[in-house]
């Protein structure tokens, strides 16, 4: 056995109180990635260069594109077959969905009409209703070598709009608009995940250049930065475009009257709109002719006054998105200084307002609310996606936990800074968490390490979204704010632009922290359990309260114990989840006291409990 693979088997032995499966021992066991929770010292990761370029002259459907990829073979294999993702397949009519679709939704997907590698024309066989390719190279790509393919290719948007589609007749938006090569990674290899429109994507970090044709008078927002705005806007535009680039003020770049005036864009007959992006997962788009354009920016980096553009797109009647530059400087400033508390990576974001409540680099998605409060709640959920998963590469197909999770604990702690703590505490247990903890069956009781690709419904979101964010917020509560936040920094640092896995995550925490983490990580994200706690019995002397409790659900959650005396006095007492380390099942709490007691109850805040009937004890 090789020094490599013993030290790989010690390490492997130390972690053996987490499951992990066989195709992740083998990644420690190649050095691709390392016990401590860096990656290891042969960890590698494919990437690309994409040129692409997409015609669209709406209210006529039917977008046109090609594009030019060069990938590079960073892996140690030599690959005779590459994999694409063709995620527009979708609309197809008996695809597989996880939802129902409306005859408005359904299309016949994306249609390659020509596809080359390293300049020669081959015949494509077409994909069908899947969602992912395999084609046999020409010439095998040897490790550290690069190929060159090229795709035209053409579909029409569907008339319903989801995660892409039409949002009116004018305004197009586009997602997974374009053929991509799938992630080949270091412990699953090929990615041939099917896309059912309920799990999310896995993309590697590439290099982009994306130019869109489109007829004068139609604006284009894009993720990455523009590169040609005195081309394509007429320069009293441009000139407030630069301006908001560099002030705290709203900038209206673009009122309805500029647009439906044909004053704000070249009048040319097609405007080409050129933009870049680098070491990004994935690029978005949307065009009009009538969507009003604001704009301003916001320091995200205080030590080098680094600024972000935060604009904003959207119909001139939308109340709440006439607010929404400011939401997006607010959630950029928040996340940015406060948890995670890493600058914004990026140079913008763009607000679109559209119905799907969707992320993607540089670019959100989302739906207009009556409810200000609620449309800045939805906002800035979408814009912290910028740093799960998109600025730390996670694999949302399989470990959706890993971004939902983290973004909807930083959107309860950013609630709580907008609305105050009673009021983002109750939103929380009404969005996040009622509907899991109040409903007993099975499903709901599955692992969160669970691979999200075979979950479907309320035990996916549950999953993903409440369940793992009470387990982020419980290590919160046990680490300490301070701890907290150098270990998930350290994470951050170790893995952003890459793909960490679950067990990356877990055992960076352990190392960042100097503690044996495992049995929390065993508690919270392999077990089957839930949240339920009882006051089992209660003790007390003129200085002491012993109070026993019961862990019924299992789950290692912080708990406050409230103890009223019998002169009607209350105290507080506030337990970490460290309580449960030593037994999961039972805790024996000690608490000095000056006073007779009355009665003693348990209070979780966002720790829902599923029986709380058994939470308060009299004592006589």
């Amino acid at each position: 056995m090789t020094t490599l693979l013993i030290a790989a088997s010690v390490g492997l032995m130390q972690a053996q109180s987490l499951y992990m499966p066989r195709n992740i021992k083998q990644a420690y066991q190649k050095g691709t990635r390392s016990m401590d929770g860096k990656p290891g010292k042969n960890y590698w990761q494919n990437s690309a260069r994409y040129a692409i370029t997409v015609t669209a002259a709406p209210p006529n459907r039917a977008i046109r594109g090609t594009e030019d990829i060069t990938y590079t073979n960073n892996s140690p294999d030599t690959l005779t077959i590459l994999v694409f993702k063709l995620f527009l397949n979708s609309h197809q009519p008996g695809a597989i969905r996880q939802a129902p679709a409306s005859p408005d939704y359904l299309t016949s997907g994306i249609h390659i009409d020509r596809y080359a590698e390293n300049g020669i024309t081959k015949n494509w066989r077409d994909a069908g209703t899947a969602t992912w390719r395999q084609v046999v190279l020409t010439k095998p790509l040897m490790p550290h070598d690069s190929v060159k393919l090229s795709f035209d290719w053409h579909f029409d948007m569907s008339l319903e709009s989801n995660r892409e589609g039409m949002l009116d007749s004018t305004t197009f938006f586009l997602a997974y608009f374009y053929p991509r090569i799938a992630v080949m990674d270091d412990y699953y290899g090929w990615d041939r995940t099917t896309f059912t429109e309920a799990q999310e994507f896995y993309n590697d970090f590439n290099d982009y250049t994306l130019t869109i044709n489109v007829p004068k008078d139609y604006v284009v927002w894009a993720t990455g930065d523009l590169q040609n705005a005195a081309e394509v806007l007429q320069p009293a535009f441009a000139k407030r475009l630069t301006e908001s680039m560099t002030t705290d003020s709203v900038i209206h770049v673009a009122m309805l009257a500029d647009m439906t005036s044909g004053k704000v864009t070249t009048q040319q007959a097609v405007n080409s709109w050129k933009w870049k992006a680098n070491n990004v997962p994935d690029m978005a788009l949307c065009i009009s002719n009538h969507y009003v354009w604001d704009a301003s920016s916001v320091v995200v980096d205080k030590k080098t006054n680094r600024r972000a553009s935060v604009q904003a797109a959207f119909l001139d009647n939308a109340a709440d998105f006439h607010q929404m530059v400011r939401f997006g400087r607010h959630a950029l400033d928040w996340f940015s200084n406060n948890l995670p508390g890493v600058p914004y990576p990026y140079s913008k974001t763009t607000i679109v307002q559209g119905f799907a409540d969707m992320e993607y680099p540089m670019l959100v998605n989302d739906s207009s609310t009556p409810d200000l409060n609620f449309s800045r709640f939805v906002a800035e959920h979408e814009l912290a996606h910028t740093w799960f998963p998109f600025y730390m590469g996670i694999n949302e197909t399989r470990y959706g936990f890993m971004d939902e999770g983290w973004i909807t604990a930083f959107e309860y702690l950013i609630s709580q800074a907008d609305l105050g703590y009673e009021q983002a505490t109750k939103n929380f247990l009404n969005f996040r968490v009622n509907s899991w903890i109040k409903d007993p069956s099975a499903e709901q009781d599955l692992p969160i390490i669970t691979p999200a690709n075979i979950l479907s419904g309320a035990a996916l979101g549950n999953n993903e979204y409440g369940k793992a964010a009470l387990g982020y917020l419980a290590l919160k509560d046990l680490l300490g704010d301070v701890e907290f936040k150098k270990s998930l920094h350290t994470f951050i640092d170790r893995w952003h632009g890459k793909h960490p896995t679950p067990w990356d995550m877990f055992f960076s925490f352990n190392s960042a922290s100097g503690k044996d983490l495992n049995w929390f990580w065993n508690n919270w994200f392999f077990s089957h359990n839930y949240i339920d706690l009882a006051i089992q019995k209660v003790e007390s002397t003129a200085s002491q309260a012993t109070i026993t409790l019961q862990n019924i659900g299992g789950f290692a959650v912080p708990v406050d114990i409230v103890v009223t005396f019998a002169d009607g006095t209350k105290e507080t007492f506030h337990q970490t989840p460290a309580i449960w380390q030593a037994n999961q099942k039972q805790a024996m709490v000690k608490l000095p006291i000056k006073k007779k007691l009355q009665s003693v109850s348990l209070t979780g805040g966002v720790f829902m409990d599923a029986d709380a009937k058994n939470n308060s004890w009299p004592v006589h």
